[in-house]
């Protein structure tokens, strides 16, 4: 039988960094998941902890993206190999609070087809950071949800949980950073679907170094913001109008 939920991390040479949150995770969560941890290339860094941890945890398995490299392809590529109805993207880097994905799981089963993980909402912080990308983050999260009412104040954090049926529908156009939490918010706002946020509390990673680069991911991301903008479209009309993205 299919896990209730699956949970999708991408991961780039972390090495046994990853270990702690991969602790963490499966202390948290109560419902039962499968987590794929997804890397560009067998010798990636990640992989070879990731093995060993499996051999006792069966509910983690590596998954080697063959899509191309980069976070959007591989979390594509973890949706794509997911087995469950409703999946939960989640970062490698220990940031992200894991007690939040039982009750984000809950909410897609409630019928949203995406549930966000907000540190813009009341509860919620943002603890550490560069600080400019984060006033950038905030400012689109509330212009989108007073503006466009994109249902959640914090649509650029990739902690998200999707319906999977409706990510198959309306397809990944992102190929190469973190904007994928972007763009199926946006998507799901053209469609005017149910989208429902929840808050969080964001930790900056205490190790290694991130691979988010600021200058070349606004350009992706100002696109995705500009499209949530605008009248509600049909799914084929969706297809149609939705940008696509660029290496």
């Amino acid at each position: 039988m299919a896990p209730r939920a699956s949970v999708v991390i991408p991961a780039y040479n972390e090495g046994d960094d990853v270990l702690p949150g991969l602790d963490r995770l499966f202390e948290a969560v109560t419902l039962d998941v499968e987590v794929l941890v997804v890397v560009d290339s067998p010798d990636d860094t990640t992989a070879a902890p990731v093995r060993e941890y499996a051999k006792r945890e069966p509910r983690l398995r590596l998954a080697v993206n063959d899509y191309g490299r980069g976070p959007a392809q591989a979390i594509r590529y973890g949706i794509d190999a997911a087995t469950a109805d409703t999946v939960v993207v989640t970062m490698a880097d220990g940031c992200d609070d894991p007690r939040q994905i039982d009750e984000l799981v809950k909410l897609v089963e409630r019928g949203v087809v995406v549930a966000a993980a907000s540190r813009y909402m009341p509860g919620g912080q943002q603890v550490g950071g560069p600080r400019f990308k984060a006033f950038l983050s905030r400012l689109a999260g509330r212009t989108l949800h007073l503006f466009a009412n994109a249902g959640t104040r914090d649509a650029t954090n990739s902690f998200k949980a999707y319906r999977r049926e409706f990510v198959r529908d309306v397809g990944i156009d992102s190929r190469s950073g973190f904007e994928i939490g972007l763009e199926l918010t946006a998507k799901a706002r053209r469609l005017r679907l149910p989208v429902a946020e929840i808050p969080t509390i964001w930790l900056d990673r205490t190790f290694g170094q991130s691979n988010f680069q600021l200058g070349a991911s606004l350009p992706k991301y100002l696109r995705w913001y500009r499209f949530a903008f605008g009248p509600r479209l049909t799914l084929e009309q969706l297809r149609t109008k939705a940008p696509r993205s660029t290496q």
